[in-house]
Formats: structure tokens, C-alpha cells, sequence
């Protein structure tokens, strides 16, 4: 399995599926898609079939997939590829019976997300719910919720002195992260080894309380000082950084090596995983 392509099996199927590095997102093989929900021998022709119709799909088609070079028989050609969302579009006008439970759980998912929009606090009991059933630890559930509503005060303050959320948000975290732990978002996943996971989710409980120190930290410096747009608040992004450095670089000092550390979820959740399966 190379950086930038894998193979995925789904129920002893084949899907392939490439890694967009700079998006930072998975595509999925179409074909091997349908011919997995709907066991055709021409997932092709099922394909052109499912786009008569269904012409709101064949309409916006070319916004749902992506040709991307993926790896046949005859070598590596370009195939029509799309990202999850796009997937569970195309899932949505297959009419087979191995199609209707992921329908079914979408719907699920819908539905729940719509009780969360209206009552907050079900998503940080489900957040709760999710976290204990990776194997996470109670104390790091603790720090990793405490980290959502810091993030959440911070982005409410962006948003109050007239940041625009997207493109100026990344930029501002960037800022953040790379003062206090020398790396970029982006950065820090790849030493970690990440690609769509999230990554606080991957970060030990040091880092964790180190991030939230330099989210919290920025926050205050804007309630106090009261930047205009994200120009002004690049500067206090990097101070509110630079605070959690300095305790970082302290607590480094006396223990005598790194807190950043390169481990990922899967390394510190594998045992319990393991445990669970036996």
C-alpha cells in the first residue's frame, strides 16, 4: 500500500480508493462501489442505468465524482472516483437490497444530527458515548470535551471581532499550533502519521492540555484587547501561542525530552481494542 493509494476491502470486495494528500480526503472507486452494493457484472452500464434514472443525479454527476488514476489490470488509468459524500449520494439511487441498510443508517444519522442542532448538549453526550467505545480513557474524555469548549469560546470570539470562518480559521489555528508545538496543522498529522483522522483526537493528554492552554490563552488576549478582523488577530494568535510554548518549554526542561510525541490512537487504543475481541 503506497502514501497516496490503497486498496479497501468491503465484505471480501475490493474497493479502491485514493489518498488527495493536499485535500486532505479519501476517493472511492465508483464502479467497485456499485458492483459491491449491487453484485452486477457490469457496475458500468449499472452506473449509466442509475443516471437515466435518476436525472437530478446524472444533472449534478459531474460535481459528485472525480477522474482520478487508480490501479487495473492494465495498469493505472483514470476512473471515476468520489469522496463519502458523494458515495452516499450515488448509495441513495442504487435500489438494492445491500444498499438499504447504509440508507437506513444515513437517515439514522440524519435524524440524530437534527436533535443535536436543536439540543446542543446531545452532541457532547454522544461525543461521550463515542470516545468510551474507541477506548479511550475517562480522563482523557475529560480533557478532549474541556477541549471543545475552549475551541468553541475561541471561534465565538473570531467570529465577534470579524474573522470569517473557513480559509481565516485554518489560518489562525495554524498560527496557534505552530507557535506552541513547531508544526502546522498539517504538519503535525503527518508526523503523527494521519490523513482524515482528527487530530486531537490523536493527541496524548499533554498535548492536549498544552493546546488547550494556547486556545484559552489566545481567547483572553482578544477579549482584552479587542483586534478588528483577522489581520489583527494573526499577532494575537501568536502570543496566545506562544504562552503554552513557554510552559511547554519549562515542563521539556525538567523532564528532559519532547512532549509532542508521534503516537496516534490507534498505538495507545490498540490494547484495549485487542482485549475486546477476545
Amino acid at each position: 500500500m503506497t502514501k497516496t493509494q490503497a486498496i479497501k476491502l468491503f465484505e471480501e470486495k475490493k474497493v479502491r480508493t485514493v489518498w488527495d494528500d493536499e485535500k486532505e480526503q479519501w476517493y472511492f472507486c465508483v464502479v467497485d462501489v456499485v458492483e459491491v452494493l449491487t453484485e452486477s457484472k457490469d457496475p458500468s452500464g449499472y452506473v449509466k442505468t442509475m443516471k437515466k434514472r435518476d436525472p437530478m443525479l446524472a444533472k449534478g454527476w459531474g460535481q459528485i465524482v472525480t477522474p482520478l488514476f487508480v490501479q487495473t489490470p492494465g495498469g493505472r488509468q483514470k476512473m471515476n472516483c468520489a469522496t463519502i459524500k458523494g458515495i452516499f449520494r450515488i448509495i441513495q439511487a442504487i435500489p438494492s437490497p445491500k444498499a438499504e441498510p447504509l440508507k437506513q443508517w444515513m437517515a439514522q444519522v440524519a435524524s440524530q444530527r437534527i436533535d443535536q442542532m436543536q439540543d446542543p448538549e446531545k452532541s457532547i453526550d454522544q461525543a461521550i458515548v463515542d470516545y468510551k467505545r474507541l477506548g479511550y480513557s475517562d480522563a482523557w474524555i475529560n480533557q478532549r470535551i474541556k477541549s471543545i469548549e475552549v475551541r468553541k469560546e475561541l471561534t465565538d470570539e473570531w467570529q465577534r471581532t470579524g474573522v470569517h470562518e473557513g480559509l481565516e480559521y485554518a489560518s489562525l489555528t495554524d498560527i496557534i499550533t505552530r507557535e506552541w508545538s513547531g508544526f502546522t496543522t498539517k504538519q503535525y498529522k503527518h508526523f503523527k502519521g494521519l490523513k482524515k483522522e482528527n487530530l486531537r483526537d490523536n493527541m496524548t493528554n499533554l498535548e492536549i492540555a498544552f493546546n488547550i492552554l494556547a486556545e484559552a490563552s489566545t481567547a483572553e488576549l482578544s477579549k482584552q484587547r479587542n483586534p478588528k478582523g483577522y489581520k489583527q488577530q494573526t499577532k494575537i494568535a501568536k502570543e496566545g501561542g506562544s504562552v503554552a510554548k513557554a510552559a511547554r518549554n519549562q515542563l521539556e526542561n525538567k523532564l528532559g525530552r519532547s512532549v509532542i510525541s508521534n503516537a496516534k490512537a490507534s498505538d495507545y487504543l490498540l490494547p484495549n481494542n485487542e482485549e475486546e475481541e477476545k
